[in-house]
């Protein structure tokens, strides 16, 4: 069984709990929102998504803009079905989605480039080679289109303490590691999460933009901590972490996003 056969029989299994997951998760729908806002702030009219899951952003960003053309790629055949499903549903005439890894944006969606291609919940640190990997990206890429990224990070700090005070050495530690198992404590994923430095390095465009997510704000897994919290302080933590996003301190946050651009 290859790498990507075992991400795409991982996500098969965890279709159904993953959208239920979203719905029942205040943090993950803040989270995605900010992720939506950022992306429709730039012009775009060929977009791509990788690692749609359950179509959520797909149809949503298909629905309110008509005009645009929106194609998806994920390695879940269940995924892809669910979101099917959704399109047809909603009757979208301007979405295709596909099943696949990034290595197969050429031969699923033939002679079709992109001014717009994002990824949402770190979908590319299930890859098997991110160098790769994003140079498929730049292929399809227009000139002058760009790219929204986000990752799982590598230093996610306060998620350490967290561990650590809960006398969880393994998990806190789990993401310097060279493989990372994912977010689940009995089902293992074998993912990397990578420095900032890399990430830039690699994806060889300018970054106009990057920014972190729950640097205090409790990262979307911490239920305990999002119920016992007032919400005061939690609607508090959210805003400290958007004033202190772009700063060198957003790099040590649970996600990272990030906006490259390709030269005209």
């Amino acid at each position: 069984m290859s790498y990507y056969d075992n991400v795409g029989t991982y996500y098969d299994k965890d279709a159904v709990d993953f959208e239920q997951r979203y719905h029942q998760n205040p943090a993950l729908q803040r989270i995605r929102q900010s992720f939506r806002q950022h992306t429709k702030s730039y012009e775009q009219e060929s977009i791509l998504e990788i690692g749609f899951g359950p179509g959520f952003d797909l149809v949503h960003f298909a629905e309110q803009f008509p005009n645009r053309k929106f194609y998806g790629l994920d390695i879940s055949a269940e995924m892809v079905r669910l979101t099917r499903e959704k399109i047809e549903e909603m009757g979208l005439e301007n979405a295709w989605v596909a099943q696949g890894s990034v290595e197969d944006i050429t031969t699923q969606f033939p002679q079709v480039t992109f001014d717009m291609i994002y990824v949402f919940f770190g979908a590319l640190n299930t890859v098997n080679n991110l160098e790769v990997a994003l140079s498929h990206l730049r292929q399809v890429l227009q000139p002058g289109g760009r790219m929204v990224l986000t990752f799982v990070n590598k230093y996610y700090v306060a998620g350490t303490i967290i561990e650590l005070l809960k006398l969880k050495p393994k998990f806190a530690f789990a993401r310097w590691k060279k493989i990372w198992g994912g977010y689940s404590p009995t089902n293992f994923l074998a993912s990397r999460c990578y420095r900032p430095s890399t990430i830039k390095k690699w994806a060889k465009l300018h970054c106009i933009y990057s920014r972190g997510y729950s640097v205090f704000y409790p990262a979307w897994y911490y239920h305990t901590l999002h119920k016992r919290l007032p919400k005061s302080i939690v609607a508090a933590l959210w805003e400290l972490d958007e004033r202190i996003a772009t700063k060198r301190i957003g790099k040590f946050g649970e996600y990272m996003l990030y906006t490259f651009e390709k030269s005209d």
